[in-house]
């Protein structure tokens, strides 16, 4: 008889311990799989990848549950829980594959890249003498390349400005900031682009905040989640008890072996003033757990449009071979009891995530009214009273539609095609000390002197690659062409801090509506919402 695999001598492993516990239906059909799985290794008539096959199977169990429940082979664990982790061991920067040649976005500030003399748009065209240009090197093989532990070395063959240079790195433990832009307006209101919510996403805003502001109280804070996908549910309560008072609800969790109400410890530093969250059809999860928390108590002011929906809480479970299971053990409501969760069946994924589209196509991006909120799920905030919707995801207390304006064909062929970030790398290649500055203000008074120049060359690049405007469609378009432009240069010396600073300014009608929001503020909270 053949020796049992690696992966079956798991599962049996596995087993052991549920015997023991009387755990009869799932000693049964753990034997039942076990049993299934030593017959295909040993009797079967071709060679199999066991290994490969427990995955496929796992997958699709997880597929029959809710469309939350995830298998994460062994592979794939260290990518999936790096940017919740919020560090990793490498050179320090933010790449993409350009005309497949390897680009640097941005270097990560005091990380070993910068150290070296790395800056956002040069080209790696070899990582310790071997060419990656033009090879179909795909992320993971970049990651390969790059990685690597604290103290070790990589040199990379840069070209900038038409000469190749190598420059050596050495590797380090690098950050992974989950708070994308954190900067004061001219009126003290703190603006705060939070991208997920990760193990250190807490920590970013208090250092943020003491950076910003010092011991001066800002005149509001803006929270911006759109977009914001989720991640530790702890972190968000943890940002929820900064602006919360003692014994205030945050979320309430049910299972079928855990029920509790988690509150605010009264610790926050901002419990009053005038606080706005962004949202928008992206925003889910944890964001949904701060969002909601806060507009329960009627602490802040939700700005957007509804929410993704994604009630589902999951616990991580490691598994013996290092592979790991995100499955939902509780759902969330918030601390009034709304319901976040939209609506779904078991094992019907793709028509559970289908329903966001279903919303636009609706209308409901463009039109309020466009939300079904019958009065059965309808419910009151805790202090005032107003009304609020249960409906599968949070409902904002100011409706902003969708900014279309501009988005024809030849805008989304210059930006989707790519076009437009490759010719921005192209040109802070060329124009790199010009457009230099420590702020943003700096930077708009330089770009102002370039802004023509740089976007006629954009013009004209596109024109090379085959694609032009056609009639009126650049008078349509010309306007958040140029603010896309100019956002990405800011991005070469200022980081994702400065791309956020110009599309806030120049085309964010959320944004603006929460500024005026924070300007007109009286007392605890904005009347006539």
């Amino acid at each position: 008889m053949r020796r049992l695999s690696g992966t079956l001598l798991l599962l049996l492993t596995l087993s052991l311990p549920l015997q023991a516990q009387g755990w009869t239906t799932v000693r049964r059909n753990a034997d039942k799989i076990v049993r299934a799985l030593y017959f295909i290794e040993n009797r079967y008539v071709d060679s199999l990848d066991m290994d490969k096959m427990v995955d496929s199977m796992l997958d699709d169990l997880m597929n029959q549950l809710d469309p939350h429940s995830t298998y994460i082979a062994r592979g794939d664990v260290e990518s999936v829980n790096e940017p919740l982790d919020g560090s990793f061991e490498g050179v320090g920067i933010e790449y993409a594959m350009i005309a497949d040649t390897l680009t640097v976005q941005s270097v990560i500030v005091g990380g070993p890249a910068e150290a070296a003399g790395l800056l956002a748009g040069d080209k790696i065209v070899a990582v310790d003498g071997q060419p990656i240009a033009g090879t179909g090197l795909d992320a993971q093989g970049v990651r390969a390349l790059l990685r690597g532990p604290k103290g070790s070395t990589v040199t990379v063959s840069v070209v900038r400005n038409g000469y190749l240079r190598d420059y050596v790195i050495r590797r380090d433990t690098i950050p992974i900031e989950s708070l994308d832009a954190a900067y004061k307006l001219d009126s003290d209101i703190v603006c705060l682009k939070l991208s997920r919510f990760s193990q250190t996403s807490d920590e970013e805003i208090l250092k943020a905040l003491r950076i910003l502001t010092g011991r001066t109280r800002p005149r509001g804070i803006i929270i911006d989640l759109r977009g914001n996908g989720g991640g530790f549910m702890h972190i968000a309560e943890t940002i929820a008890d900064m602006f919360l008072e003692k014994g205030q609800v945050i979320v309430r969790v049910r299972g079928n072996d855990v029920d509790r109400d988690d509150e605010a410890t009264g610790r926050g530093f901002y419990k009053k003033g005038p606080l706005v969250v962004l949202v928008d059809e992206n925003s889910a999860s944890a964001s949904e757990v701060l969002s909601g928390a806060l507009q329960d108590w009627d602490r802040a002011v939700v700005v957007g449009r509804r929410t993704f929906g994604k009630g589902l809480v999951q616990q991580q479970y490691e598994l013996p071979d290092g592979s790991e299971m995100r499955l939902t053990v509780a759902r969330y409501q918030t601390p009034s009891g709304r319901m976040v969760q939209s609506p779904y069946e078991q094992g019907k994924r793709a028509s559970y995530f289908r329903q966001a589209r279903e919303r636009y196509e609706r209308g409901e991006s463009f039109c309020r009214d466009s939300i079904r909120m019958p009065d059965s799920l309808r419910f009151e905030t805790l202090k005032l009273g107003r009304p609020v919707y249960g409906i599968g995801g949070i409902v904002p207390d100011v409706f902003v539609p969708y900014d279309t304006t501009g988005y024809n064909r030849f805008f989304l062929e210059a930006v989707g095609g790519g076009l437009l970030t490759a010719y921005t790398y192209d040109y802070l290649d060329k124009h790199r000390g010009a457009l230099q500055a420590d702020d943003i203000e700096g930077f708009l008074k330089k770009y102002d002197k370039l802004e023509a120049e740089a976007f006629s060359g954009l013009l004209a690049y596109c024109a090379e690659k085959g694609v032009e405007p056609g009639e009126g469609e650049l008078e349509a378009c010309e306007a958040v062409l140029k603010t896309r432009l100019k956002a990405l240069l800011a991005r070469g010396p200022l980081g994702m801090n400065g791309y956020w600073q110009v599309i806030n300014r120049e085309r964010d009608p959320e944004f603006h509506r929460a500024v005026e929001i924070i300007e007109s503020w009286t007392g605890d909270f904005p009347s006539g919402l």
